[in-house]
């Protein structure tokens, strides 16, 4: 069980769960179960759908009956002042997701480029432009880099 701090005092956490409000359910289903390979948790009734993202679950329910739920007007668009964010395996595997959540139906919103911070990411709009960067630690960035330095270097002609 983890143990967050909330508000001064230790608190018990049994789930970690980001939601999305959507535009049409069944249609941002399809593109993070099929478009972008996301494994859906089976739950009832499917008035929300959860997905497996891994230690933390993604939570898809209407926009508006979300912002009803939690009190606010469903009105509202441009920037959020959130992103999402999915670290993968490698550079190659960023460009490879980005690609298929674009062919899924997705936005590119910046493509896939080497961090200040160190890493590599890009970022990508759902279907509700919920922003989400994929990208890859500066950790497995750095040794992507250094073996591609390597491998260049060894291609080199030797001179006598």
């Amino acid at each position: 069980m983890n143990v967050g701090v909330f508000g001064g005092g230790r608190m018990a956490s049994t789930a970690t769960i980001v939601t999305l409000g959507v535009r049409d359910l069944k249609r941002s289903i399809r593109f993070y179960e099929t478009g972008i390979g996301l494994q859906r948790v089976p739950y009832e009734p499917e008035t929300i759908a959860f997905f497996d993202l891994g230690g933390a679950q993604l939570a898809l329910f209407p926009r508006n009956e979300l912002a009803e739920d939690a009190g606010v007007s469903g009105i509202g668009e441009g920037f959020r002042g959130v992103s999402l964010a999915r670290f993968l395996g490698s550079s190659q595997e960023v460009d490879a997701f980005l690609e298929r959540a674009v062919q899924a139906g997705g936005t590119l919103t910046r493509k896939a480029r080497p961090q200040p911070w160190g890493g590599y990411s890009g970022y990508f709009g759902d279907l509700d432009g919920h922003l989400w960067e994929i990208g890859c630690d500066s950790k497995t960035y750095a040794t992507e880099r250094a073996a591609a330095q390597e491998g260049a270097a060894a291609a080199e002609p030797q001179r006598d």
